[in-house]
């Protein structure tokens, strides 16, 4: 769905401010139409041709916007943002744009049985009307409003003039929450002496969770012992104010101050008490529940490297050169893993950037493997993005694994002088994850088949390849020369959801 930004640069000319200012009634007109029981539309005379075809110019009108109640039923059970309706059937919405006044009329509309009322607002922003914002609803015969509905009616009709010249929506906010304040959240209204005229039942039960038992009108929020610093920002700079109130680790009310201003000066506010207590409880166990797990990762590294240090002990008891190399491997596989999670626990959730990663195990081979006479560097190209812990590990562990063939077997004396260069290049595009580990070595045996190999290291990376990330892995020599014809390794891994035809798994890779 377009946004209404994007509808107003195609059918209209407003300049963007003027459009920017719509965006800030759209993002906080919930308010509104919970306030006036009633669909909300924002309507502007389409001022572009070449967005009307056959239309006729400025006698057409584009809904910018729409809001449904949350207070009362909808008369509008379509969506109608990105309409364009011909002038003649909303007649009072041009003459509200022409004369910049408020205006009224009873109309029929189709899908409708009952007649509309239309309350037509005209939408201002710096002296000139930009759009016009209609109230609908269908006439109530015979029933009286009560107290709260009177009451949110005078508030609706105060911000209604606002809107009207040009006041609301407020140009500069300070502390938004993340979601639009709507009147379920409890609706203290103030009189200019920033005493209460009104608390709706759950502004009551808000202030009953702040320990306030007693009746709320008349006194100011300071006597009820919250801290009026956020009405009194409000009030003197003319702006929306927020601000959290806390009672204990176990009760927290965001307190949100509209001030409510005609000709310049503040008559009044309505303040809003939303009861996010259980949000910020969650919040708590979500920190704890993180920091918890890093502590687990940072004890399983610290144990990774424990384990690490006893082999190497171990090794050096051994006279065996083989039980020695066997160990020396083991213990790489084990740092591999170790710096995954190192890096899980220095970092938010279960997600690792790969590039830290590699950059440690680059660093790792090149400081373990690498004779400094015979010097192999290991140039990395490209990214894998930010990877799954799960699927950071496997890969490490291959890309060990393959690093540490290429310095054992890639560059043998007796063939090569001197070193070589080894190119790791990675590219994500959403979909799939391709790596490929290119060198200047001898290359493989002409006969070479990974999947007939017998080498424990090739064996591993083939498993956790196609097995653990559901990919492919081919290996073959390069187009160099014969002593130096290289070896290409290309690793082909998917990054989208699949279920495993035999285990009903999905794997774990995502973009």
């Amino acid at each position: 769905m377009a946004t209404t930004t994007e509808i107003a640069r195609y059918h209209t000319t407003l300049p963007d401010a003027a459009v920017n200012h719509l965006g800030r009634l759209v993002a906080t007109w919930g308010l509104l139409a919970d306030l006036c029981f009633a669909d909300l539309l924002l309507l502007v005379p389409v001022t572009r041709s070449d967005a009307l075809g056959d239309a006729v110019t400025g006698r057409s009108l584009v809904v910018l916007g729409q809001v449904r109640p949350l207070t009362s039923q909808t008369l509008y059970r379509s969506d109608l943002v990105g309409s364009v309706l011909p002038a003649a059937e909303r007649p009072a919405v041009f003459r509200s744009w022409e004369t910049g006044e408020i205006t009224e009329s009873e109309q029929h509309i189709d899908g409708i049985p009952q007649p509309v009322q239309s309350l037509c607002l005209p939408v201002r922003f710096e002296g000139s009307t930009i759009a016009v914002l209609t109230r609908d609803s269908t006439p109530h015969v015979g029933r009286q409003p009560g107290e709260l509905e009177r009451a949110y009616l005078e508030v609706f009709n105060r911000l209604a003039q606002m809107v009207a010249t040009g006041l609301f929506p407020f140009s500069h906010v300070e502390g938004l929450s993340d979601e639009a304040p709507r009147v379920g959240d409890g609706l203290l209204v103030l009189d200019g002496d920033r005493r209460v005229e009104f608390a709706s039942p759950n502004a009551v039960s808000a202030l009953h969770r702040l320990g306030f038992h007693a009746n709320a009108e008349g006194a100011t929020l300071g006597a009820l012992g919250i801290d009026e610093e956020a009405v009194t920002v409000g009030f003197s700079r003319r702006r929306p104010v927020v601000e959290e109130v806390e009672r204990g680790a176990e009760i927290t009310v965001v307190l949100h101050c509209l001030p409510l201003v005609e000709e310049d000066e503040v008559t009044g506010g309505v303040v809003l008490l939303r009861d996010i207590s259980e949000l910020r409880r969650r919040d708590r166990l979500l920190m704890t529940k993180d920091a918890t797990i890093r502590e687990i990762h940072h004890r399983v590294k610290n144990n990774l490297q424990t384990i690490s240090s006893l082999l190497r002990l171990q090794g050096r008891r051994l006279s065996s050169p083989e039980a020695k190399t066997g160990i020396d491997d083991s213990v790489r596989r084990i740092r591999s893993i170790a710096l995954v999670h190192e890096t899980l626990a220095q970092g938010v959730g279960d997600d690792v950037p790969f590039a830290v990663v590699l950059d440690s195990l680059v660093r790792m081979v090149s400081e373990g493997l690498v004779d400094p006479e015979r010097p192999v560097r290991v140039e990395v190209r490209g990214s894998a993005g930010v990877l799954p812990g799960p699927v950071a590990t496997s890969l490490a562990v291959v890309l060990s694994e393959l690093l540490q063939n290429v310095v054992e077997h890639g560059y043998p004396a007796d063939v090569i002088s001197g070193g070589g260069q080894v190119e790791v290049e990675l590219h994500n595009d959403g979909e799939r994850l391709l790596v490929t580990v290119v060198d200047d070595g001898v290359g493989l045996p002409d006969e070479f088949a990974i999947d007939d190999t017998t080498s424990l290291g090739l064996s591993i990376v083939r498993t956790l390849v196609t097995s653990e990330l559901h990919g492919s892995i081919t290996m073959e020599n390069g187009a160099g020369p014969t002593d130096r014809r290289g070896t290409v390794v290309v690793i082909d891994l998917p990054l989208v959801e699949r279920t495993d035809p035999i285990t009903g798994s999905v794997p774990v890779i995502s973009p």
